[in-house]
């Protein structure tokens, strides 16, 4: 007989709903009491307009049916819910710290499950140059992890493919990150092989004879290779930007016709985006393939320079080359990159 009663009283238990005995006030899933048998209940989700959820917003419910307005707070994915809320209109009032109120009005149905649309809060006056100092102080944080992201680009999985920004809207790089990203690049194993291969040829169809042959001619050939390309990383890509105040990296489009998406990568030459977001002409980046052609010539023997010619011939090709890898970048490189 006692284990039936136990049985009994469990099912009880189970059977019997719980509902929060807590009375209606900020911070409390407020639960107001319903004008007839048939009652609704009212849900949604609070967020910035920049799509950010604001948790512990206040919402108040006003209702002809009920005599106070139930308050409720915003959870930690901005999101709220009024229950048992009689059927007709009502009017929704939400303010946040540092936001400014709004008022959502609709009407529900008997037994409606009500889901109002996303609410927007917009910035309140006076309060942006706080906003913009919280923000800038974990601008270099932010810029970090991203650039961290962007050291995982490799194409088929091998090659680096750092200096493509697939998020459009990537925070700029200090002076310091700049560097880093360079050195990384132009450090890389592969990068290393990849100046041992054109060393190789070089030596075989004997490019540059007064390096001679030999081991001491390959060491000569490939550190004047690898020396043309770390000056031209160093000049275009790390001190011109910095002093510019330039984005070194090519920002993917995606979007658009192929002509407009082809004119945007070959642009991108001449065009760049600056630190302060906007684009502008790419000082960095002609200035930058410039100076490096004119300092590769002493890379090489006197006799193989060919002064302001070979200077605006390396600058040609530089520039050519930039051109070409961008259109790459925008219509194949990111299907064959991997870890984006």
């Amino acid at each position: 007989m006692s284990r039936f009663l136990c049985v009994v009283a469990l099912l009880l238990m189970c059977a019997a709903p719980a509902f929060p005995q807590t009375a209606a006030g900020e911070g409390s899933a407020a639960q107001p009491p319903a004008s007839s048998i048939h009652t609704a209940s009212i849900s949604g989700t609070i967020a910035d307009d920049t799509g950010m959820a604001i948790s512990a917003a206040r919402v108040a419910l006003s209702h002809d049916a009920l005599a106070a307005d139930p308050v409720v707070s915003s959870g930690e994915s901005g999101e709220f819910l009024f229950a048992n809320v009689p059927a007709g209109p009502f009017r929704l009032t939400v303010s946040a710290a540092g936001f400014v109120d709004r008022v959502v009005s609709g009407r529900v149905a008997p037994g409606e499950v009500a889901q109002v649309p996303p609410i927007r809060m917009m910035l309140a006056a006076g309060v942006e140059s706080v906003e913009v100092r919280a923000t800038t102080t974990g601008f270099a944080e932010l810029a970090e992890r991203q650039i961290r992201e962007q050291e995982q680009q490799r194409i088929l999985g091998v090659w680096p493919n750092f200096y493509v920004a697939y998020n459009p809207d990537a925070v700029p790089l200090n002076a310091a990150q700049k560097f880093e990203l360079s050195w990384k690049w132009h450090l890389d194993p592969i990068q290393l092989g990849l100046v041992a291969i054109v060393a190789g040829v070089q030596q075989r169809s004997n490019d540059f004879p007064s390096f001679g042959g030999g081991a001491e001619g390959y060491a000569k050939r490939y550190g004047a290779a690898y020396a043309t390309i770390a000056t031209r990383s160093a000049i275009s890509e790390v001190l011109l930007p910095s002093v510019f105040k330039q984005d070194p990296r090519y920002f993917y489009r995606g979007t658009g016709s192929p002509a407009s998406r082809a004119a945007y990568a070959l642009s991108r030459t001449v065009i760049t985006k600056g630190d302060n977001g906007r684009w502008q002409p790419n000082y960095s980046g002609i200035l930058g393939e410039l100076g490096a052609g004119a300092l590769s010539n002493l890379y090489y023997p006197r006799e193989d320079r060919n002064g302001v010619q070979l200077t605006l011939q390396n600058t040609a090709v530089g520039l050519g080359s930039a051109a070409m890898g961008r259109l790459a970048q925008e219509f194949l490189l990111k299907k064959l990159t991997s870890r984006r």
